[in-house]
């Protein structure tokens, strides 16, 4: 992991960190291009994957990887859980203290060194609930 403090902080990557933090939609790299596009019209999507990796590898976003979806990113790098819709992907952060003692219980049972952990919920949002409705 790279230090945020070695890292070269160019117009680029302060314009990327600025909107991704002013979201809490946790956007695909397109939808983050999209918004960075606004004030940097010229910038492609291509740069913005590159800088995503950069600042992913410095800790100072959080890439939301999930199996067969399109890679997120969240701004906010406090430890926190996430849920995520099945329908349409979208992945929205949980209001919850974390679990206590999970780690510690995990390196115990398991022999691991544990450093942390990561957790989400995978379900229907409410606005899939309702179309769902609609279609039965």
């Amino acid at each position: 992991m790279e230090s945020p403090g070695k890292l070269r902080m160019t117009t680029q990557r302060q314009v990327i960190m600025e909107v991704l933090k002013s979201v809490k939609s946790h956007p695909t790299a397109g939808e983050l291009c999209s918004m960075v596009r606004r004030r940097l019209p010229r910038i492609s999507l291509g740069t913005v994957y590159r800088n995503l990796d950069i600042l992913s590898r410095a800790g100072m976003l959080q890439k939301i990887d999930v199996a067969g979806q399109e890679m997120r990113f969240d701004g906010n790098t406090m430890n926190h859980y996430h849920l995520r819709c099945m329908e349409c992907g979208r992945v929205f952060d949980v209001d919850m203290d974390l679990l206590a003692g999970v780690e510690e219980q995990v390196a115990r049972e398991s022999g691991f060194q544990v450093y942390g952990h990561r957790l989400e919920f995978v379900g229907r949002c409410e606005a899939c609930q309702e179309a769902y409705k609609t279609r039965q």
